[in-house]
């Protein structure tokens, strides 16, 4: 994949970017061209080889028709739960490495319910807030909204989606009552013979 100068790409884990330059630099004797991305979130700049754009995952922003489709993702009520902390935080950390949106929205999705019922790790915390920082950020600049705007948008969609999940639950099994156990036939029987007997006796 290839860039012009002006165009406006993700860096993963960086978020939205602009190409403003592209040269050749020589290092160690060997030249290679160079992307120069000024990030937009805070204005860094970030120099990508050429050579290496699949590598770090960079990509152009998604068009209006995919935004649509990224809130659909966002509502559908299916969400990834790994039990297990170190398989989730691993499987989370790939894809938001990735560089894809639908996987940052993955991630926004599985850890937002996540954290309905119970509190994030530190780590699991900030990882949900860079999901939905980078979310809001490249939909806003594709859609020329407010970030308030389209974070809106995004909490409603996640609504949506755990309202879906919740009419798809299968419903909690019913507790069954205790029953005290009954004592042997037998026991029973001596125990209804034992006021005879002493009514015999007397």
């Amino acid at each position: 994949m290839t860039f012009q100068i002006g165009d406006k790409v993700i860096y993963p884990n960086h978020g939205l970017g602009i190409v403003e330059r592209i040269e050749d630099k020589t290092i160690l004797g060997t030249t290679c061209g160079f992307y120069h991305l000024r990030i937009v979130a805070n204005e860094t700049t970030v120099l990508v080889p050429v050579s290496n754009v699949d590598g770090v995952g960079l990509r152009r922003a998604i068009s209006d028709e995919e935004v649509e489709r990224l809130f659909g993702l966002l509502g559908d009520g299916r969400i990834d739960n790994h039990q297990n902390w170190k398989g989730r935080f691993k499987d989370n950390s790939d894809k938001m490495r990735s560089g894809s949106i639908y996987e940052v929205a993955d991630v926004l999705k599985s850890l937002t319910f996540l954290a309905k019922s119970k509190s994030l790790s530190f780590r699991e915390k900030r990882m949900l807030d860079r999901a939905k920082f980078l979310i809001i950020s490249e939909v806003s600049e594709v859609m020329r909204e407010t970030a308030a705007a389209i974070e809106g948008r995004v909490d409603r969609a996640l609504e949506h989606c755990f309202t879906a999940k919740a009419r798809t639950a299968p419903p909690p099994r019913p507790k069954v009552a205790k029953v005290a156990p009954r004592p042997p036939a037998t026991a029973t029987a001596a125990a209804a013979a034992a006021p005879r007997r002493a009514a015999r006796a007397s």
